[in-house]
């Protein structure tokens, strides 16, 4: 049955503006909101109405509230776009093997765009990057900020916002699969090298090598998380 719609709380007035803040970079990671009695002057607001608001930022891991310390913001600009993304688009109840499948369809095409439209400042950035992984793998650190570093800015050098958006999403949901894959130092090696094989297809501008590279790199990884249960659909032909 429908129902009357509700008129707009002042709260998610709040989240709405502080939120938008953080998505044009006028608000960064690390940033200091003003105080709850800032805030209840500048919005004209109760200060039950402030503390709504910041619960639900929270609550969306945008900002983090420290006793005694204030309020700071927690996202970046592209993960403020993306957390609300990944939850709208994906259940906590999707198979993750299913969500992979989808990362299957879409990245490979990404580093096609990429190797037709990076910037050579973008290319020695991804290269800068691996060189960074590589560093983290001697010393036997975790390399997943790095791995996700490089696929971030080959999704931004391919031009399309939306696709960018999307593959930032989804990689998002798999951090915590590609945190368990990249701990073991013979898969972050093999992690690396198909990175190293990406990047020198997009360098080479041959679109689809670099899509065939892309996708054989997410087949490898994949055949390793999931095995034999694999199995979704056919490849990409490039």
């Amino acid at each position: 049955m429908l129902k009357a719609v509700e008129k707009k709380k002042a709260y998610e007035d709040i989240v709405e503006q502080i939120r938008g803040l953080i998505e044009e970079g006028k608000l960064k990671s690390g940033d200091h909101l003003p105080s709850e009695r800032e805030l209840t002057e500048t919005f004209r607001v109760s200060r039950t109405t402030v503390r709504e608001a910041i619960r639900t930022l929270e609550s969306m891991k945008l900002v983090k509230s420290r006793h005694g310390d204030g309020t700071y913001i927690l996202a970046s600009n592209e993960e403020a776009l993306v957390q609300p993304l990944a939850a709208a688009l994906f259940s906590g109840k999707d198979d993750i093997i299913d969500i992979f499948f989808v990362r299957k369809i879409i990245e490979p095409y990404i580093a096609r765009l990429a190797a037709e439209n990076a910037s050579p400042e973008e290319i020695e950035e991804m290269e800068k990057i691996l060189r960074e992984q590589a560093g983290l793998i001697e010393r036997g650190e975790n390399t997943v900020n790095a791995d996700s570093a490089f696929h971030s800015v080959m999704a931004r050098t391919a031009k399309n916002r939306v696709m960018e958006r999307l593959l930032l999403a989804i990689v998002d949901l798999l951090r915590r699969t590609r945190e368990e894959y990249l701990v073991d130092d013979k898969r972050a090696k093999k992690s690396l090298q198909g990175h190293w094989k990406v990047l020198e297809s997009i360098r080479s501008r041959d679109c689809a090598v670099a899509q065939k590279s892309m996708l054989r790199h997410l087949e490898d990884i994949e055949g390793i998380l999931f095995g034999k249960k694999k199995k979704r659909g056919g490849g990409l032909n490039a």
